[in-house]
């Protein structure tokens, strides 16, 4: 069987940059509320008319490629994770094809939010495993900020997530010491409804109605305590059925890469692991929580910080919506 590696990983951001002290102008909040329960000091917001999610996917797709050494038209089959397509429908995944010009190849769209991306990950390297690809382009893109309450009413949510876009190249590997070691699915449909948004929903007279717009069933709606209470969890659990599912031990992991939901989270799941800081890469400061855009994101950034060298150890974790949780360990 084959196994496959990430062979490359870019990334976009909008170039609005959203300070905390913004938001103090426009709901009830401040600096150091923000940063005492989300650890962000700013974010990244899209520029309506410049910026959509086929555009910033094909950027960092773009730079995925350049990275990889690859031409578009080497590309088999396209992963998209999204839960803020630019179309109700058809999917992101064709639009970010015809973006590239990769008519003809198959594309997938991922609706599992913040673990979107481990999700398609996962996906891409079943299809390589299995012979039918060998070369896979994986995406998480997202925004979030157009779905946002702006009000202090919808503030606890509104200060967290942001807009951006990361891609990676998954290919067939031909160096065992380089490719994705396991992956590893959950999820409890359980607790949906503590983090959602409701609308546009089909199973309505309407799928839009100025009550539903008055009752604000289009903003993304939030339990942040629940969704931590459970997050803390899952991170540890997830991250625990990697190792042992490879046979290591969690101090031989370089590099953790979590999903950036909330800077307390992964402090918390730091220590828990006990990791220095060199170990744990987090960038919730600067750019917020991109849902499925994160991993991404973070391992595009990290590559670029020299965070990332040939046969390193690697864990990717995720919670979120659903609630959904996942881990991939990998060999860089």
């Amino acid at each position: 069987m084959k196994k496959s590696k990430i062979k490359g990983v870019g990334h976009y951001v909008p170039e609005r940059v959203i300070t905390n002290d913004y938001l103090s102008g426009i709901m009830n909040t401040n600096n150091e509320w923000i940063v005492e329960r989300t650890g962000i000091q700013e974010r990244r917001w899209f520029t309506p008319g410049k910026d959509t999610v086929t555009s910033m996917s094909a950027a960092a797709s773009k730079m995925a490629l350049e990275r990889a050494g690859l031409q578009a038209s080497d590309i088999d089959f396209i992963v998209f994770a999204t839960i803020t397509p630019d179309y109700f429908l058809p999917g992101n995944g064709v639009l970010l094809q015809r973006e590239l010009g990769m008519q003809g190849i198959g594309a997938l769209d991922i609706r599992n939010a913040c673990s979107g991306f481990i999700y398609a990950l996962s996906v891409a390297d079943q299809f390589i495993k299995t012979g039918m690809y060998r070369n896979i382009l994986v995406v998480g893109a997202e925004i979030q900020s157009s779905a946002l309450d702006k009000s202090d009413e919808g503030r606890s949510s509104a200060v967290i997530f942001a807009d951006g876009a990361g891609a990676a190249v998954l290919s067939v590997s031909e160096n065992e010491d380089s490719c994705i070691l396991s992956t590893h699915l959950h999820a409890d449909g359980d607790y949906a409804e503590e983090l959602y948004c409701s609308d546009p929903g089909s199973s309505r007279e309407v799928r839009i109605s100025p009550e539903m717009i008055d009752a604000g069933d289009f903003f993304l709606k939030m339990n942040g305590n629940a969704v931590f209470k459970h997050a803390v969890v899952r991170f540890s659990e997830v991250i625990q059925e990697a190792l042992d599912a490879n046979a290591k031990d969690k101090s031989e992991i370089d590099l953790l890469v979590p999903h950036q939901a909330n800077l307390r989270i992964s402090n918390y799941i730091q220590q828990k692991l006990g990791l220095p800081d060199e170990k744990v890469f987090n960038n919730i400061m600067h750019l917020g929580n991109t849902t499925a855009a994160t991993i991404p994101i973070a391992l595009s950034e990290a590559w670029e910080q020299g965070r990332l060298k040939e046969g390193d150890l690697v864990c990717l974790a995720a919670f979120g919506s659903g609630f959904t949780w996942a881990s991939a360990l990998l060999k860089w």
